[in-house]
Formats: C-alpha cells, structure tokens, sequence
C-alpha cells in the first residue's frame, strides 16, 4: 500500500514538470502564432493522457501487488504478526490466530509479549531492539504460554518493516512451532541412550546365552554353512561321549549319518522339527534322539542349530503313561457305566417294590387253597430273579456297600464247588486246588461267592459242548511291584484266587471290553453281561483287582487278588428269624414318594398291620402337612430321589419342625455320600429298596419302638386289618 501511494506522488510531479510554459500577458507573444499554440497544446494533452495510463498502471500493479502481500500473509503455514513498537499486534493471519488463540475463551492476540513466559521475557525483548537496529532479529526457543496451562515453544523471527510516511516502527514477526523438533531432537536422544542400553543388554544377553547353552538339558550343536560343528554344549559331549574340543570343527555327519539329507529338505522354514532321529556316538552306539532345527540366515553364510534330546528316559515314561492312562480310562469307563447302571437299577427298584409289595397282598388275600398261588408264586420267582439282577447292578456300581468281616477264601470256595457240581455239563471237568497257606481277607462272603459264580459259569460255556476243564486254584501271594503297578494294587499280602479254563479264548479286541456291563459274546438269550462287570465291582469295592490273561485257542484265566487281613475268620451268622407279628397299633406313620403306586402299596401293606398311614406323592404338600399337623405322627419315611426335591430335604426340614419325629429315609440308589447325609440330618434308618413286605413293616415298627418306651412295653394285642 505505501508503494502504490509512492508511485502515484511520483507520476503527478512527472507531469508537472513537463507541462510548457504559456506566454504571460494578453496579446500574442511576437513570432508566436496561434496555430502553433493549438499543436502544442494538442502535444501536451496526448502526452499528459499517456502519462495518466501510467499512473492508472502503476496504481493497479501497487494494488496487485498490496492484494498478494495480503493473500500471502494470511495463506503462508507460519504464524505471521504485525507487531507496532509499543507491542501491540497491528495484523495477524490466522495460523497465529490458532496458534495463540485456540478457543473463544483464551485470551486474544492484542498484545505479543504477555504470552512470553516470564523465563524468556528479556530475550524477546532485547531480539526486539536488535531488530530496531539492524533490521532483523532471531530468538530461539521461546516458550509462549497458551490458554490456561498450555505451551508451545517456537523460534521468533523479527524484521523491521521500512516506512518513510509513518513516524511509529513496526516489526514483522514470524513464530515458527519447534515442538516437533525437539521432540524429535529428545527421541533421538532417548534412543542413544537406548541403543547404548541395548548394546550392553545385547552384551549380557550373550554371556547369558552362553551361559544357557553350556547348562542346557539338551545336546546343542551349531554348524556352518559347510556342516562343520562350531558349538558343542556339555550335554552334546555327554551325550555323543565325545569331548567338545574334538567335536568341534568336525562333519555333523559323524554324530548324525543322515544330516545332509535332513537338512536340505527343512531349510524352506527358519524352524523345523524332525522329531525321533537315529544318531552315533563317538564309540558308534546308535542313539535314539528328539531333533529339532533352527535356521539363520547371514550375508557370510548361514548357521543351523541342532537341538537333540535322549528319548530313552522319555520312551521309558511314555509306555509307563500309557499303561496308567489306559487303566485310568477303563476307571472312567467302568465308573461311568456304574453310575449309568445304578441309576437304571434306582427307576427298576420302585417297579418291582410295587412288584413284590402287591404279589405279598395277593398271597394274603387268595387263601392258602386259592388255585391262583401257583400263578403269584411263579411272578414272585421272576420277581425275586428280578431283584437279584438288580442288586448285581448295584454291586457293579458300587452303590451297594458290602458287609466285609474276616472270610476264609477256602471256605466260599469249596461251597462254590459244591453248587457248581450239581449243574455242570458231564463233559466238563472241575479241578479245585486249594493252598494252605492262603490268608484271610476281609470281604462279604455273599459277593465273593457270586464273583467266583459268575467267572466259572463264564468257564464252563467257554467250552461249550466239548470236552474240557475248569479250574480253581486259592493260594497266598505276594505280587511283585511291575504287578501292583499295573493293577494299582498296594504292596503287600494277597490272597489270590484264579478261575482257569481250556476254552476258546479271548481275542485282544474282546478284552477292551470284557467288563463293560451287558457287553457279551453269547447268543440273545444265554447271557446278560453282567457277570463280568459284577466282578469287576466286587473287586473294586473290596480294594482288589482282577487279572486276565487270555489268547484264542488257549484258553483264559481270571485272577482275583484280595487283600490279606490279620483277624480271624468268622462264620457269617444266619440273621435270626424274627419273634412275633408286627402290629400297628394305630400308630400314625407318614410315608412320602413320588411313585404312586408304591404310595398305594405301602398305604394298605401297613393299614393291614394295624399302622394309621398317609401318603403323599408330593414333598411340597408333605412338609406343609408336617407344619400344620406335626404331633399327630410317629413316624416319617421319604423317598431320596424325587423330581424337583431331595429326600435329604424334607428330612432336614421335618427335624425343624419336630425335632423329636422319628425319620427314615428310603431309596434303591444308597451311596456313601448319601448316607453320610441323611445321618448328619438325623435320619434314623436308611431303607433300602426292594424289599419284603415284612421287612418294611418291622423296621417301620422298630423304629417307633425305638422312640416310644409305651410302645415298646405294651402287651401284643390281636389288631383286626385295616379295610381297605
């Protein structure tokens, strides 16, 4: 703008200057005509109209060049201020706008050196007097204090601007944001700091990698490019019995005859792992070793490093794992199905209770010369078949617990015979071998019996209809520990019972399952898979084991190992019959199952015997019975398992309400876990399903006994049956 102005002053004098001088006075000057007065006149009006076009050119060209200053000023990606020598900011373009005046709220851009902070104050101002002296100035590094807590930190560039029309100085100043820089500047020292940190970490790191190799397990070998040993742990030495400085420099192909071959077809990766490979020491001993290689690549060649490890120690562990895994899987298993077969055996009891219960009912109620008898007697055989079925289940899943006292194997064994005697095949021959020194074990004499059942009838219809022998042989042992480990046996005494015969045989595939319940070879019909499986449980349960040992075409022997006891063996004691008639006596017994029809049963087996009885199929309605009414009963008996609700409940609850009510609880599926339970809430019995009418009846009837002393001590009185 100043320029524009200077170049139109200029012109007008330009123009003054060369205007003629007019011949003063009034007449006409002598020798000056008046027609060329007209040309002159005419000349200078042409000429002074050219010099108008300058001028209007030159101010256009001052305008022009004002308007690019301004587009400059305010489009250059510097902070640009128009700073006056009193310190006000005449002009500002917008990036110093931002710069010093991010938000609305910040203080505004009048003033430059109240955002200098008070550290660089002076030498702002002494750049500032510099420039009034020479023009131009720079301060480096100068914080400006933004907004409320903010920063920058930037170079000040100032330059004097020159204007002879003006009498106040003004200054161009430029900032320019060195932030980056420095930041740049404080990187780059943190990373030599970091790069000499590195570097002696890089230095530690390879005294601990030395260290590494030196105390590794494993054999590590390093090779050049050309395959010759450059490193060789102390575990390589150990391992090829070759010591390092001999090994060193020497072919890999020494200690591994196939290297070459290896690794040319695993170089594709930088690792690779070629898993079991045969290897010579230095004597020529083959070796089984774990390989694995790492690949590096260099501008000088590449290294391979070799990782061996001795798999002897390994293989050894492996088939020791193997073993315990495959016998911790047929645990599983069997357990699994255990708990399969109880739970089935548990639905099964409640049929045949109702079974049992309502054939005992029909026997009272047909008369001792009803043709019917013969009928209810057959259903109470198939019944009881039933029955014995499902305690065998139960004893697989070991949801029985048995009733072990001191037991002379001989003993069972020689009665087992007896049995067996009267229902083997003519053509079958049974040997019975029978050593004195056999100990006594603790064990329930009625499951040992039904094991070596079961393993004699499975000898027997091995042979079929051919000549043959079964065998038993009972003597004391004392298993070795490869023995006890493969059956998970404890070390110690056993008695050892084996049921030998000259049967077909198992094959391997066969064996897998042997003892999985209902798995069997036989025909449909001839067999229930059970037998097997029972003893299996019984085994389990009596802290034994069996053995098998079997191959087609040579016939099987099954070995049962008992533990050995110290106590003497006692005769298992018939229980005694039992002495008078259960009566009621109008005693008032609640009896809880979600089955109806055993509800049903038990309702007229006890009425009949004098007992007042309600039944409830629901628990619910059964507890809400007990708080409303709770003295009028003598008794409770639940069921365990029923929908929605556990037996254990409503014993825990009935003992709330009264604490003196006798409970029981009754269920077909009794585990150590249950029983355990019930007791701790104060159950008195644990009643186990099926059982005989009269069971049920005299152990309802002990139980109130038990907890009424009247009771106990009143007169057996005739109690006319309850109708029904």
């Amino acid at each position: 703008m100043a320029h524009a102005a200077a170049t139109a002053n200029a012109a007008n004098a330009t123009n003054a200057a060369t205007l003629p001088s007019l011949p003063s006075g009034d007449g006409p000057v002598e020798g000056y005509q008046l027609a060329q007065l007209v040309r002159d006149l005419r000349s200078y009006q042409a000429e002074l109209e050219s010099q108008n076009k300058v001028l209007r050119y030159s101010q256009a060209v001052a305008e022009g060049a004002s308007e690019r200053f301004e587009t400059l000023f305010s489009s250059v990606p510097l902070a640009l201020m128009v700073v006056d020598e009193h310190d006000m900011v005449v002009q500002s373009n917008s990036m110093a706008q931002r710069l010093f005046q991010p938000t609305e709220r910040d203080r505004p851009l009048n003033f430059l050196m109240p955002f200098v902070s008070a550290g660089c104050t002076e030498q702002v101002r002494q750049a500032f007097r510099e420039a009034h002296s020479d023009g131009h100035c720079e301060a480096t590094e100068v914080v400006f204090a933004i907004g409320e807590d903010g920063t920058i930190t930037g170079d000040l560039h100032i330059a004097r601007l020159e204007n002879a029309h003006e009498s106040t100085v003004h200054y161009i100043c430029a900032v320019i944001d060195q932030g980056p820089l420095l930041a740049e500047r404080r990187a780059l020292q943190q990373s030599g700091a970091a790069l000499r940190q590195r570097n002696e970490q890089l230095r530690v790191s390879e005294a601990r990698l030395e260290a590494v190799i030196n105390s590794s397990l494993d054999a590590i070998i390093c090779v050049d490019k050309d395959q010759r040993i450059t490193v060789f742990n102390p575990t390589a030495a150990a391992l090829f019995q070759c010591p390092s400085s001999q090994a060193l420099g020497s072919s890999l192909e020494r200690f591994f005859p196939n290297a070459t071959h290896a690794l040319a077809h695993n170089q594709i990766s930088t690792q690779a792992l070629l898993g079991e490979v045969n290897a010579l020491t230095a004597g020529g001993k083959r070796l089984a070793v774990e390989v694995s290689l790492s690949f590096e690549r260099h501008p000088d060649g590449d290294t391979t490093t070799i990782f061996a490890r001795d798999l002897t120690s390994r293989k050894r562990a492996e088939a020791h794992r193997n073993m315990l895994e495959g016998q911790l899987r047929e645990s599983q298993k069997m357990q699994a199905v255990g708990t399969m077969a109880g739970g089935i055996a548990h639905d099964f009891n409640n049929i045949l209770s109702a079974i049992l219960g309502n054939l005992e009912l029909a026997k009272e109620d047909a008369g001792p010369d009803s043709p019917a008898l013969v009928s209810l007697y057959e259903i109470e055989k198939a019944g009881r078949r039933a029955r014995d079925l499902v305690r065998q289940i139960l004893t697989f899943s070991r949801n029985e617990t048995p009733r072990r006292q001191p037991v002379s194997l001989a003993e069972v064994v020689v009665e087992t015979e007896r049995l067996l005697r009267v229902t083997m095949p003519p053509a079958v021959e049974l040997h019975l071998h029978i050593n004195d020194n056999t100990p006594v074990v603790l064990a329930d004499a009625t499951q040992v019996e039904q094991a070596v059942l079961n393993l004699c009838t499975n000898a027997i219809h091995a042979i079929g209809d051919e000549r043959g022998t079964v065998g038993i042989e009972l003597a004391g042992v004392l298993p070795d520990a490869r023995l006890c480990e493969r059956l998970g046996l404890v070390p110690g005494r056993y008695a050892m019972l084996a049921v030998r015969d000259s049967g077909k045989g198992i094959d391997d595939e066969t064996l897998l399952r042997i003892f999985e319940p209902f798995f069997t070879t036989k025909e449909v019909g001839q067999g229930t898979g059970l037998g097997l499986a029972v003893v299996h449980g019984v085994m389990r349960s009596h802290a034994g084991a069996v053995d098998v040992q079997s191959a087609p075409g040579l016939g099987s022997v099954f070995t049962l190992y008992f533990p050995a006891t110290a106590a003497l063996s006692t005769p298992v004691q018939a229980e005694p019959p039992r002495s008078g008639t259960v009566q009621g006596r109008g005693k008032h017994v609640m009896y809880v199952d979600d089955d109806h029809a055993l509800v049903f049963l038990v309702e007229r087996l006890l009425r009949r015997r004098g007992f007042q009885v309600s039944g409830f199929s629901d628990p619910h309605r059964a507890a809400a019975e007990l708080r409303a009414n709770a003295q009028a009963y003598d008794l409770l008996v639940t069921d365990y398992n029923m929908p929605g609700y556990c037996g254990v409940d409503l014993v825990r609850e009935a003992r709330m309400i009264r604490p003196d009510l006798p409970v029981a609880l009754a269920s077909g599926y009794v585990t150590a876990e249950i029983e355990q339970s019930a007791i701790a809430e104060g159950a008195r019995a644990l009643i186990h399903k099926p059982n005989d009418a009269e069971e049920l009846c005299a152990t309802v009837q002990q139980l109130i006994m038990d907890n009424d002393p009247a009771y106990r001590a009143r007169p057996t009185d005739d109690v006319q049956h309850a109708a029904e």
